[in-house]
Order: C-alpha cells, then sequence, then structure tokens
C-alpha cells in the first residue's frame, strides 16, 4: 500500500473514516463508462478499459479499509441487447482481466466469487472465471463478487424454481435467502452507484431492501478513492433505522 500524500483530500478523507463503522458489504454499479469514452470522442470499449483500473483501485482501498465483501454490477442479462461488437469486446477483456489480475488478487488475499445465470457466458470467459476461483479459494480476505448475467428479477425467479423443485410448500424469508445467488453473504450495507443516474437497475432487488443508496455523479472511470472514501463517510453520518423510529 502507498499512502497517500500527507495534506492531500485523500489522505484527510482517509483520516476521517471511523474504522470499526466501514460498512460490511458495498455493493457498486459501475455506471458511465460508455459516456466517458463518448465524452473524449473514443470507441466504448475505451470506457470499459478505462474502467478496469478503476475496479483495480477500489478492490485495494476497499481490503486496505477492512470490508469482509465488495460486489461488482459487471454485466447484466440486459446488457445482451448492445451491439454485438461491443458485447464481444467486453468479453474478450472480461477474461484478460481475469488472467491479468488472479496474482495481485491471490497476494492480497482476495477470495472470488460470482453471482448471475453464469451458464450463459462465453465459455473462455467461465474457463477464466472458474481458474481464478479455484485459485483465490483458499484466501480469507475480502470478498469480491462479480455480477455477471445477472438480473435481480431473474435471481428471484430462479429462487422460487430452486424452491419448488425441492418440495417445499411454505417459505419464509430465511428459506428465500437461502436460495438466492448470495446465500452465503450478507446484504449490502451500503451501494453505489456512478454517473448521477437515480435508479438500481434491476440489481439485487431482494437484498438491497434496507441498504443505503449513494449515488455520484461522477463517472466511473473517474471514480477515485476520495469518491470511494467520501460515500463511506456519507454511510457513516446517516442513522440506519431498518423501518423503526429516529
Amino acid at each position: 500500500m502507498t499512502p497517500p500524500r500527507a495534506g492531500s483530500r485523500e489522505a484527510e478523507l482517509l483520516r476521517r473514516i471511523d474504522r470499526n463503522k466501514v460498512p460490511r458489504h458495498i455493493a457498486i454499479i459501475m455506471d458511465g463508462n460508455g459516456r466517458w469514452a463518448q465524452r473524449r470522442g473514443l470507441a466504448r470499449i475505451f470506457g470499459h478499459r478505462a474502467g478496469t483500473k478503476t475496479v483495480r483501485e477500489i478492490i485495494r482501498a476497499s481490503g486496505e479499509l477492512g470490508l469482509e465483501v465488495l460486489t461488482l454490477y459487471a454485466f447484466s442479462t440486459e446488457n445482451w441487447v448492445r451491439p454485438k461488437t461491443e458485447v464481444r469486446a467486453l468479453m474478450e477483456l472480461l477474461s484478460a482481466m481475469l488472467r491479468s489480475e488472479v496474482e495481485e488478487l491471490d497476494r492480497s488475499r482476495v477470495r472470488l466469487r460470482a453471482i448471475g445465470r453464469l451458464e450463459g457466458l462465453p465459455a473462455a470467459v467461465r474457463q477464466e472465471l472458474e481458474r481464478a476461483i479455484r485459485k483465490l479459494s483458499g484466501n480469507r480476505g475480502l470478498i469480491v463478487n462479480l455480477a455477471l448475467n445477472y438480473g435481480g428479477r431473474q435471481e428471484i425467479v430462479d429462487a422460487v424454481n430452486k424452491i419448488i423443485r425441492s418440495g417445499v410448500r411454505e417459505v419464509g424469508e430465511d428459506e428465500f435467502s437461502r436460495n438466492l445467488y448470495t446465500a452465503e453473504l450478507r446484504d449490502p450495507d451500503l451501494m453505489i452507484r456512478t454517473s448521477g443516474e437515480q435508479r438500481i437497475s434491476n440489481f439485487l432487488l431482494y437484498q438491497l431492501a434496507y441498504s443505503e443508496l449513494y449515488v455520484t455523479r461522477t463517472l466511473w472511470p473517474d471514480f477515485k478513492r476520495e469518491d470511494f472514501y467520501d460515500a463511506i463517510l456519507d454511510f457513516q453520518g446517516r442513522q440506519r433505522r431498518f423501518g423503526g423510529s429516529a
């Protein structure tokens, strides 16, 4: 870890974070890659490539702060409607990143998970994903949870069908939660969305019931550690009521 420059805004924000109140699970909708590229007269894939640098930095920051889980919305079930050239480039980028980052993730004791209809991903992506998950499976640090070919409604449908097949006739919240893709994970404490869009885009519909939501106009490739720290400090200034009164 390279410490932030003394006197910098990043250093001041980091100093103000209460390490005893850091969210245990943060979920992020990484939005704005395409707009970032278009504003620079570039093809959208250049925005996605720039966004991988942010992914790397936020994973590092999360591990250093002691988060338990970081869930990243990487590719939704709706993203398949994008131009085929963009989808193909995204899949190639995902495969390349899984391949190139696994050693650093291992050094940082990161464990990797993935949620979504993974069988719908290209074979090459599944192969790299499975290889990375296996290699990192013994680690006990930050869990990086990738949402790939993921849709919140689809997750709920899949959970219902799984329960039906099991023969259960009456279902409570605990039983239902055990059949979600995220069965082994706590619900997110904080959900961050970049790019300023005020919606959750079919992301973790069941799990976000009591999550704190934080939206920033910053596009994902421009999202830096200080933006991440801003979100955490905002979270720490809130009173979480979980439906109760103040």
